[in-house]
């Protein structure tokens, strides 16, 4: 593969990171555009970072000049005083407009499994909006739909080993059918590098090779780290009382009403063959010692924007 200048955006944070990674061992040079250029850079001098500078088109596409591939992870995970979905599609907007502006040759961005712009979700027609703003720009792109992802820095997975470490009862939302697929963050970083390195507009379910229900999730990651806990259903009203309750004592969002109408309507599944091969279960025991140790903040990671994306 040639050795040419590439842009991940968020490479000092989560999957950005990965991505930025997988790209410095194939010895291209490699920017990122960020909101925390002052975040303790993981890469030392081998990534420079540069803002966002969304409110300056000139600047966002000056930053670009130059790139072969730019890689699109930037995205909020819900509404908050600070960031909002509906900033996140326009500033992404505004991101596609620059890298066409700039000749960036090829756009490989991050979405999510059945987005679309009927869906009464923010966060799910707000990435429909985009896909649609992406094949509009008329420059060369990769699509790629993840639903639940894991890895070291992970939140959802390290957060329900959290609950199990200390409650008794875990209660799943209704009666916890609905399915998920995760994929480990480093699979979906290979993939992004390897859609990085093709020309064809393409669209791509990034999922791992094992599928669970929210119980069975639940259920795996419990016994894996030695916490067999007995799952019981709940309305899902009271299982948001009950996370928000706990979110306020850990000053963090741990749900949002969305994401529990996403996960019910089973918007985290899709009937497509794996493209990860990492699977949770083995992933899980692996890591069963650390994993929800301590809480991972959402709220924390994006209010201090000096500390360094960690493991847990």
């Amino acid at each position: 593969m040639k050795q040419t200048l590439h842009a991940v955006t968020g490479a000092f944070g989560y999957s950005g990171k990965y991505i930025a990674r997988r790209l410095l061992d194939l010895d291209h040079e490699v920017i990122t555009l960020t909101n925390s250029p002052d975040r303790a850079n993981p890469f030392g001098g081998r990534v420079k970072p540069h803002p966002f500078n969304f409110d300056d088109p000139d600047k966002l596409t000056q930053s670009l000049r130059g790139v072969s591939v730019l890689y699109n992870t930037y995205w909020v995970r819900f509404n908050h005083k600070l960031f909002k979905h509906a900033d996140a599609v326009k500033n992404t907007e505004r991101l596609f407009a620059a890298a066409r502006a700039a000749n960036v040759e090829r756009i490989v961005h991050v979405s999510i499994t059945n987005p679309s712009e009927d869906s009464p979700l923010e966060y799910f027609n707000g990435k429909a909006r985009l896909e649609r703003a992406l094949a509009e720009s008329g420059v060369s792109h990769a699509i790629l739909r993840p639903t639940v992802l894991f890895g070291p820095e992970d939140i959802l997975i390290n957060n329900i080993a959290w609950a199990l470490r200390r409650l008794w009862v875990f209660g799943v939302f209704g009666r916890g059918n609905y399915r998920l697929q995760p994929i480990h963050v480093d699979d979906l970083a290979a993939l992004a590098v390897e859609h990085g390195a093709g020309r064809e507009n393409v669209t791509v379910d990034a999922i791992g090779p094992e599928t669970f229900t929210y119980r069975e999730l639940v259920k795996v990651i419990g016994e894996a780290i030695g916490k067999k806990r007995l799952i019981i259903s709940v309305p899902p009203s009271i299982g948001y009382f009950v996370a928000w309750i706990v979110g306020k004592c850990v000053g963090d969002v741990m749900v949002t009403r969305e994401e529990i109408k996403g996960l019910m309507a089973d918007l985290l599944y899709v009937d497509s063959p794996p493209t990860g091969t990492t699977r949770l279960t083995d992933w899980v025991n692996e890591h069963a010692d650390s994993l929800g140790r301590k809480y991972a903040s959402e709220l924390a990671r994006r209010i201090d924007r000096t500390i360094e994306y960690r493991g847990q």
